[in-house]
Order: C-alpha cells, then sequence, then structure tokens
C-alpha cells in the first residue's frame, strides 16, 4: 500500500473546511514521474476526472403535472419536437437527437431535443402541443400551452448510455466525404477522428470499475448527478491491454441527475452538419486517495 493515504472521513473532512488539495487526472500523471507515487499520495486529496462532449444517448423525463380537466397524453410535441408519452399520463421523454418538426430553415432543421433541453435549463419558456385520449378519467382531448422548468413537476436527465471506456476511430476509404457522429470523414483515408479524453477520462483511469457503480455520485451538467446501472451497448469482455485497459468500446454508464439545478454552461444542444442533433454534456467527478480497507 502506498503510504500518506488518508481514509474517506479524513478527505471529506479537509473537503468540509476548504484544505483539500485537488488535482486532475491529467496534472497528476504529468508529474508523477517528476514527483513518484508517494509523494503525490502526500500531498493530494482529490484527483478530478471528466468530460464536457456530445453524447447521444441522453434525454429528459418531465412530468407535467395534471390540467384541469386531466388529460392523458399519447402524442406530444415541445417547441415542435416530439417528446415520448407512451407511459404515464403526463410523462414524456424528451430525447436529445429527436429533430424538430416544424418550422423552415437552418434554424429548425438543425434544432433537435437537446436544444430543447437546453432552453428549459436555461429557465426559458418552451410552448408544449399535445394530444390525449380521452376516457372517463381523462377528458381533455388536447392541449397547448408554455412550460418552464419552475411550472413542472419533474424535469431530470436520464441518459441511457453516457461515458463511454474508449471507442472507436471514424475513417473513410470511400470517394465522398462521409458526415457522421464523429464529425466529417474526408474521403481517400484524408482523416482520422476519434472520441477519447485520455488522462482525463473517468473509465480509463478506474479500468476495472472498482470505485465506479450504481449510486456513485458525480458531476451531471453543472448539478449532483448518479450512476443507475451500467449504459446500453455496455460491454465489459472487451480484449484488454496488460494494465487492463480496453483495445475498443467497452464499459459504459446510465446517469441520472436532476436538470432543474443544471445550468447551460454544461448543457447545450448542438447539431453535427449533415448528420443531425446531438447533446453536449459536462460530467464527471473525483477519485479519492484513500485507504480502503478490505
Amino acid at each position: 500500500m502506498v503510504s500518506g493515504l488518508r481514509t474517506i472521513e479524513e478527505i471529506n473532512e479537509k473537503i468540509t473546511q476548504k484544505q483539500a488539495v485537488v488535482w486532475t487526472a491529467a496534472e497528476v500523471k504529468a508529474r508523477v514521474g517528476e514527483l513518484g507515487h508517494e509523494a503525490i499520495a502526500a500531498q493530494v486529496d482529490v484527483v478530478t476526472t471528466g468530460t464536457f462532449e456530445p453524447m447521444e444517448s441522453s434525454g429528459a423525463m418531465i412530468n407535467l403535472g395534471h390540467t384541469d380537466p386531466p388529460i392523458n397524453i399519447r402524442s406530444c410535441w415541445l417547441d415542435g419536437v416530439a417528446a415520448y408519452a407512451g407511459f404515464g399520463a403526463v410523462d414524456l421523454y424528451l430525447g436529445a437527437t429527436q429533430l424538430c418538426e416544424t418550422g423552415d430553415g437552418d434554424e429548425f432543421r438543425e434544432r433537435g431535443g437537446g436544444h430543447v433541453i437546453e432552453d428549459l435549463v436555461a429557465g426559458l419558456a418552451v410552448t408544449l402541443r399535445a394530444i390525449g385520449q380521452v376516457s372517463d378519467c381523462y377528458p381533455r382531448s388536447s392541449l397547448e400551452t408554455t412550460i418552464t422548468k419552475n411550472k413542472i413537476n419533474q424535469f431530470y436527465l436520464y441518459n441511457p448510455r453516457n461515458l463511454y471506456q474508449n471507442f472507436i476511430v471514424g475513417v473513410n476509404g470511400g470517394d465522398r466525404p462521409l458526415f457522421t457522429y464523429l464529425g466529417p470523414l474526408q474521403p481517400q483515408l484524408g482523416n482520422a477522428v476519434y472520441s477519447n479524453p485520455g488522462a482525463i477520462s473517468p473509465l480509463l483511469n478506474d479500468p476495472d470499475l472498482n470505485l465506479v457503480g450504481i449510486g456513485t455520485r458525480i458531476f451531471l451538467g453543472g448539478a449532483i448527478g448518479y450512476v443507475t446501472w451500467e449504459g446500453t451497448q455496455h460491454f465489459p469482455l472487451q480484449k484488454r491491454l496488460e494494465n487492463h485497459t480496453p483495445i475498443g468500446p467497452a464499459a459504459t454508464l446510465a446517469l441520472i441527475g436532476d436538470a432543474k439545478a443544471m445550468n447551460t454552461q454544461w448543457v447545450r444542444g448542438c447539431y453535427f452538419k449533415n448528420y443531425g442533433s446531438s447533446f453536449d454534456v459536462g460530467g464527471w467527478g473525483f477519485l479519492c486517495l484513500c485507504s480502503i480497507q478490505k
């Protein structure tokens, strides 16, 4: 065991007293060769990791609250972007990559669910149009109104897949440019595009997920979030190097966080030319240099 390690309780006390020493993972890796592991562990309490990048498998859960008379929403659009309404009467899921269906010009063609989520996080008013299934419980057939994050019951991000542990490299051996979720790929192997934050990657710094798991508290979109489950396309059986780093796409995580507490510095809708809408979200957290009792 490396000497100089503290307990979680000791580090939490230093954080409370605003005395904790916090370095980024990139800073630690740049200086560990100079100072050595023990010196780093003796002076640094917390090592932060994190990214701010597009992640398509993201979206927001919204509960509108019941209307008077009540409506059982079966189809719904937020600023012209369709939201899924196939469960509770006023529960919606707005996908980040769902495209706007109304309006003309690039402003609308390049607008999607991620942009609507950004507007709601910013506190802006968003138009809502809904069609209801009429029944004795829910006699209302339609609804047109505006909503803000302060007018609705719940508004939280639920991202079924965030944080890829390593990913692919995109190249194009064809004769014309290709427009992809990694960006444009030039013909005849003119470029190579990849998405990997390297030294600051949360999951490459914890390749076996010894510290990351269900319930892990994280930074998400400028607020507190949590790991809820493995993410979609989770593949822990990927081949790995001797240091356990996967050679291709491996672990992923599903994340959740209160969007009402987030801010647009860390939550942005975006658009990839000739590909579609996506969602930039900032996230992750820290590793404590502490002793672990087993």
